[in-house]
């Protein structure tokens, strides 16, 4: 009788057993945390590119020239971005058909090549990135 109760006193494996039930769901919210750190750090960049490519296409007189002058500058320019490829951009520039003095330059970076994806988390966002920026022509 004794040797049960002391046996179910003991406490000598609780940690182990503790560190089994927690650190399965600690992990998965530590490789959740540092996808979507990656995921918004690539969508932050596609949003200054877009922005960039922009101010870089107002120089443009109609809306083909403001879009070769838009895809020219994402193809030439040095990107210094980590994780993004140059090659999986989209450009599109488009005219406001409310308002004829501003444009649109809409840029979709296809993400399936950031390496969030092998990691195992249980909820990843979308995988094309697709950002927008409006200029006016003219200025204010």
């Amino acid at each position: 009788m004794t040797s049960i109760r002391s046996v179910l006193r003991d406490k000598s494996g609780a940690s182990a057993v503790e560190f089994a039930i927690i650190a399965p769901m600690f992990i998965l919210i530590l490789l959740s945390l540092l996808a979507y750190g990656i995921y918004l750090a690539a969508a932050n960049a596609v949003q200054q590119v877009a922005a960039d490519a922009a101010r870089t296409a107002v120089a443009g007189l109609n809306t083909k020239e403001r879009e070769t002058l838009a895809t020219d500058f994402v193809k030439k320019s040095t990107l210094n971005y980590a994780f993004l490829d140059k090659n999986a951009f989209t450009v599109t520039v488009g005219s406001d058909p409310v308002n004829p003095n501003q444009f649109t330059v809409t840029i979709e970076y296809d993400a399936r090549g950031l390496p969030i994806w092998s990691l195992y988390t249980y909820a990843l966002p979308e995988k094309s990135i697709k950002r927008f920026s409006t200029i006016r022509i003219g200025g204010v």
